[in-house]
């Protein structure tokens, strides 16, 4: 695996993880707040892309859970 193909599988990979983490917190707080189910299904990036706020927020930290 090159070091373009790598370094894409890796963008690949967070991109997914910031959805992930969006819509697992959109959906907890539809479910608090008696909002459908569909509210957690919103994404919106623009052309691909994921806004620098967006990935700040919803973006992996490196802080540990214990």
């Amino acid at each position: 695996m090159s070091i373009q193909e790598k370094s894409r599988a890796i963008m690949a990979r967070q991109y997914q993880e910031v959805k992930k983490r969006q819509q697992s917190m959109l959906m907890r707080s539809a479910q608090e707040l008696g909002l459908p189910e569909e509210m957690s299904h919103y994404w919106n990036p623009i052309q691909g892309k994921i806004d620098q706020d967006t990935r700040t927020l919803y973006g992996s930290s490196h802080a540990g859970m214990s």
